[in-house]
Formats: C-alpha cells, sequence, structure tokens
C-alpha cells in the first residue's frame, strides 16, 4: 500500500540538512548556554548562529530574535507580554481577525476576561480580511493589532505589507502569525512595518518544540514566563539549544530554497485540483483562488462526511485533515470555514490538504484515484442531495 503523508500544514518530517546540523548538540556541545565555562560557551555561540540565521530569513537584527517552546507560546507572549506592560495606560483595545490560530483567539478571549475589548475582523468569501474593515476599528484606544500571514486551513495570504502600514500610520503595534508563511511567502519585517512575528520550526522540515518570537528593539513587553536571566530577561527557561540550532538551519533552507520549492508545489497543486475537478463532481475549491500558499488545498465534498472520508483514505494510506489539526475532536464547522461563510453541509465535508516538496504525478494521481472511488461510495449512502448544498465549483 502506498503511504502518502498530505497534511504538511499540521507538522512536517525533520529534513536530513536540519538533523545532521542538530546532532552534535545532543551528545558533543551539550553545555547550558547560560554557563561562563567553555562548554556554555560553545552552546551560546551555537544559539548566536542560531538567531543570526533565522534574524537573515525575515530581515530582522539578531537581537530581536527571541527563542520559544512553540508558535503558541510566542502568539500568547505577543498579546500578553505587550497587554502586561501597558495594563496601566488606557489602550485596552486589540484587533485580530475571525480565521486566527486557536492561540491568538484563545488568548484573546482571556483577555476580554480582564477587561479588555476585542475587534474580531470578518473576512470575504476567499479568507481576507477588508483593510477599510481594519481602518473602520483602529481608534485611540487600540493598543495592537494581530493578523496572520496565511491561513492554516484554506491556505489564504493577506496583504500582509498593506495591513501592516495601515497600523503603524497609527503608532499602533502589530504582530503577524507566519508560522505557515515563512518558506512560501517573502517577508521582510523591516521594509513591511511588522513589529512582532511567530514562527514555529516544525511546520518548516525542522523539530517540533521550538519556535521563535521577532520582537523589535523598539517595541516594549513584558516577560510571561519569570525565573532565571535567559533571552535578555525577558523569556526564563534553558533554551532548548538542538532545537534552536534546528530552527535556524530549517528557516536558513526555507529561504534559500523559496523559489524553487515553490515553483513545484504550486505546479503540483493546480495539477492536483484540476484532477480532482475533472474526476468528481460538487466540489469546491476554499480559500483565494491564486492569494495562497503554494502547497495549500481546501476541498468541500458535497454530499460527504469529511470524518468519513478522511478515515477511509487513511485505510488506503492517505493522510489529509479535516480542516485545522489544533480542531480535530470538535464536531462544529471551525471558525475558519464559519468566517468565510462557507454552509454547515459543506463545511462538514471539508478537507485540508498540504502536499509536500517530494510530491510526485503519480502521488497525486494515486490519491486522486482513491478520493473518486471513496466520494462515490459516501455519496451512495448519503441522506443530502446537490440541491441542499449549495453552490460548487464543478458540476
Amino acid at each position: 500500500m502506498n503511504r502518502i503523508y498530505l497534511d504538511n500544514a499540521a507538522t512536517t518530517f525533520v529534513s536530513n540538512e536540519v538533523l545532521n546540523e542538530m546532532l552534535p548538540y545532543f551528545t558533543n556541545i551539550y553545555g547550558n548556554p547560560s554557563s561562563p565555562h567553555s562548554f556554555g560557551r560553545e552552546a551560546n555561540a551555537a544559539l548566536d548562529t542560531a538567531r543570526e540565521k533565522i534574524a537573515t530569513a525575515i530581515g530582522a537584527k539578531p537581537n530581536e530574535i527571541y527563542f520559544t517552546s512553540s508558535a503558541t507560546e510566542s502568539n500568547n507572549w505577543a498579546l500578553l507580554g505587550v497587554a502586561e506592560y501597558y495594563q496601566n495606560s488606557d489602550k485596552k483595545h486589540i484587533i485580530t481577525s475571525q480565521i486566527e490560530h486557536p492561540s491568538i483567539l484563545e488568548t484573546c478571549k482571556y483577555l476580554e476576561s480582564k477587561g479588555y475589548k476585542i475587534t474580531y475582523l470578518p473576512v470575504d468569501s476567499d479568507g481576507l480580511v477588508s483593510i477599510a474593515e481594519l481602518l473602520h476599528n483602529l481608534n485611540n484606544d487600540t493598543l495592537m493589532v494581530s493578523v496572520m500571514a496565511a491561513n492554516n486551513e484554506i491556505g489564504t495570504i493577506q496583504n500582509l505589507k498593506a495591513i501592516a502600514q495601515t497600523v503603524k500610520e497609527r503608532g499602533v503595534i502589530f504582530h503577524t502569525d507566519a508560522t505557515q508563511a515563512i518558506g512560501a511567502v517573502n517577508i521582510n519585517v523591516k521594509e513591511m512595518g511588522i513589529d512582532m512575528l511567530t514562527l514555529s520550526g516544525h511546520k518548516i522540515n525542522g523539530p517540533k518544540g521550538i519556535g521563535a518570537l521577532y520582537i523589535a528593539n523598539n517595541i516594549n513587553i513584558n516577560p510571561i514566563l519569570h525565573g532565571g536571566h535567559q533571552e535578555r530577561e525577558l523569556r526564563a527557561g534553558t533554551v532548548n539549544v538542538p532545537g534552536a540550532v534546528g530552527l535556524g538551519k530549517a528557516c536558513e533552507i526555507a529561504c534559500r530554497d523559496i523559489i524553487i520549492n515553490s515553483q513545484k508545489l504550486r505546479r503540483m497543486r493546480d495539477y492536483f485540483v484540476d484532477k480532482v475537478m475533472e474526476n468528481i463532481p460538487y466540489v469546491k475549491l476554499n480559500g483565494h483562488k491564486f492569494q495562497r500558499l503554494p502547497n495549500s488545498i481546501s476541498l468541500s465534498f458535497g454530499m460527504v462526511e469529511a470524518e468519513a472520508l478522511m478515515m477511509m483514505l487513511d485505510l488506503e494510506g492517505i493522510a489529509v485533515s479535516v480542516g485545522s489539526s489544533c480542531s480535530t475532536g470538535s464536531v462544529e464547522p471551525s471558525n475558519v470555514l464559519k468566517a468565510i461563510k462557507l454552509s454547515p453541509e459543506l463545511a462538514a465535508g471539508t478537507i485540508r490538504i498540504t502536499i509536500p516538496k517530494s510530491i510526485t504525478k503519480e502521488d497525486i494521481d494515486y490519491v486522486v484515484e482513491k478520493l473518486e472511488v471513496i466520494v462515490k461510495k459516501l455519496r451512495s449512502m448519503s441522506p443530502l442531495t446537490k440541491s441542499s448544498i449549495g453552490e460548487f465549483d464543478n458540476v
């Protein structure tokens, strides 16, 4: 049986280049980077090198890169750290979008319980934030704005530079969760006016358990972890040196190969979508048709239950996701599918496919062949009819 992994938005394998870079820091160079002796200095030098690689990837300065345990921690820190620093000011308003990752949305809910006003910007049917809507909601009480660079479910890439500049013109702090965008979208934080940026290792063929937060030197923020004096006294805890080394290498590779990888992935993605549309009727492609991540495909199958589709594909050795991996276990449509106003029936039939760099046309042909058989079988058992579930991109 073929085994084909199509869930790269959830996580990716660690590349050999990254793994080889990390290995010495598990066994030979294992000192605590906070220790003043030679073992510690060697480890600290590795952190400095990793910081430089990450900074180069996003156009930042090395001393603006702070290591964390994950993108979730980075997102929490960005929101909570700024809110706590300015807790005695009159600025109690934060703007985000309705399609953010749960680590942003749940943190915003927590801040609401502490008296902050949160504006959740709507998006259009393609998943794009409106600049006009953002402008309408910015006011003198606005402390910060957080809008993701690219969506993890439908792949839509935001007009990041326009959003950042709109926010900066009003003297408001701008944060973006770029976890899915690194290696797919060219980002220069200085040119674009980004104050804080979140990224993670395991989405770009780096290790799990390591993330980073870029914080511009002119941004004031409090720590949310208290203890030692690591990370320039802003993030306590011994830094995961092998993880940081891996994240630095993964960022270096992602930016080095961004053009060739994006070109191949777009070709494979479009071939995949075209094959599905040609062979399977009553399918809708979600997200912006062109302004989307090169490896991302969100498809709604009419008259199909996505959970059943996912499990039957799994039996054929094919791994896909039903929306965001962080939302599994929920029977409700994800916040993203609700925000783009997908009908409940179509949302229930939506799967997320995120293809790897190694995919071939033969892989795609195999997947589409299995999809066609499984969808036909599920529809033969479905109580729904095409008239009950709205419009499709093909018939």
